[in-house]
């Protein structure tokens, strides 16, 4: 077996050849040289070829690539240039690729994921899904803009955590004192995103979110049903609702709430084809609803004329939607655009302030009409409740002459409490 040529040392590169003028070169091995230059700084460099023709890699600047690196890193190059491959042209591809890699960020991946799976997805879940997760870790957020490939568990659990745990309450968000469900959604849907990323070849790390099991990261509460408002707290809305200086449609949104009290996604994703303004009904398929049954809701007076003022402004949308997006105009109002309204008039649960929430009007009815003196199955009935003894098949028309005027005394009831105010 023939013996490898020695080659350089430590000591005769520092000593470097006195016989010789820089620049000059002094040879280790297998064409591998250190180039001395006039300064007298040292610089590995690989001598190679390609199709018969002569080529130079940089190794880089000795002491700082000692002898046995820059003969490993010879090796590695060899290994390519076998391939017919310019080890330097690949390290520049391998740097302009790192450096698209770090460009491309978490809320990128989730934008490729939604997209990805917005056919096979509910309009009602696809918007659940943008709307959180552009809140909690979209573009604006510091972790949405984190490169997908350098973000590490400890970052993923941070962020869950400040979700369930959160003290303070932003615009859109529906308390302060954190959101449990909303966390463990993120914690899942994050997951999705990573590993999207690392089946594209965007992230080499495993996934992060692989050690923060749901159950053992997010605590659920008991269920809690949505605050009534009692009369004077209902009167101190109303008047806030009439000086509110928000959108006009908004507005709008909340006074239909109040009127109707049906369950919000049931208004927000409302098309004009379900209502008839002549004969004062709205028709909600059974798609839409809770139970998946079909829901009739007697329109009062007083909502028929917002309709027809809604439909003024947004009757002409092409999705057909009574409260497009304003940001995505082919699907409907983001489930915080009203709370967050509710929390500019200053229903946002701080200290001196009460605690209200949209899906509170279903309650506030409720409690109210109780204390009218309205049979509870005409409430029950047009709240679209599961009632129990009821038997047969669950009829959308059940009680709807008594519901009908209960609905107009409702309204009523509400412009008496403005009046009051």
């Amino acid at each position: 077996m023939t013996a490898k040529p020695k080659g350089l040392s430590d000591a005769a590169i520092k000593k470097g050849d006195p016989t010789k003028t820089p620049p000059y070169k002094m040879y280790d091995r297998d064409r591998v040289y250190i180039q001395v230059s006039v300064s007298g700084s040292r610089r590995w460099a690989w001598a190679y070829r390609i199709d018969g023709k002569d080529y130079t890699l940089q190794l880089g600047r000795y002491p700082d690539v000692g002898i046995d690196d820059s003969r490993e890193a010879r090796a590695e190059a060899a290994k390519l240039v076998d391939q017919g491959i310019h080890p330097g042209k690949a390290k520049k591809a391998a740097i302009v690729q790192a450096k698209a890699t770090e460009a491309i960020t978490f809320w990128t991946i989730a934008q490729d994921w939604i997209t990805i799976n917005r056919k096979s997805w509910s309009a009602r879940y696809c918007q659940q899904v943008e709307t959180y997760l552009a809140f909690y870790a979209g573009e604006k957020s510091a972790f949405g803009n984190r490169p997908v490939s350098e973000i590490t568990t400890p970052e993923v659990y941070e962020l869950v955590i400040s979700i369930m745990t959160r003290k303070t309450l932003k615009p859109g968000e529906r308390k302060a004192t954190g959101a449990p469900s909303i966390a463990i959604l993120v914690r899942q849907w994050s997951s999705a995103v990573f590993s999207l990323a690392i089946v594209t070849g965007r992230r080499t790390l495993t996934n992060p979110v692989t050690d923060l099991t749901a159950s053992g990261l997010v605590k659920k509460p008991t269920v809690k049903n949505n605050r009534a408002l009692n009369k004077d707290e209902l009167i101190t809305l109303i008047g806030k609702l009439s000086t509110y200086g928000g959108e006009r449609v908004t507005r709008i949104a909340v006074q239909l709430l109040m009127l109707t009290f049906v369950r919000t996604i049931e208004l927000r994703g409302a098309k004009w084809t379900e209502f008839d303004l002549d004969k004062a009904r709205w028709d909600v398929p059974a798609e839409r609803m809770k139970m998946k049954q079909p829901h009739l809701v007697p329109l009062s007076t007083q909502a028929v004329k917002l309709l027809r003022e809604l439909k003024t402004i947004t009757g002409g949308n092409k999705a057909g939607y009574l409260f497009p997006n304003g940001i995505r105009p082919t699907t409907y109002m983001s489930p915080m655009t009203i709370n967050k309204a509710l929390h500019y008039m200053g229903f946002n649960g701080k200290s001196g302030t009460i605690g209200f929430t949209a899906h509170g009007f279903r309650g506030t009815a409720s409690t109210h009409l109780h204390e009218m003196g309205v049979p509870p199955e005409h409430i029950e009935a047009q709240l679209a409740h599961t009632v129990g003894g009821v038997s047969g098949a669950y009829n959308k028309a059940r009680y709807l002459k008594d519901r009908i005027p209960m609905m107009q005394k409702w309204s009523d009831y509400i412009d008496e409490l403005r009046e009051a105010n």
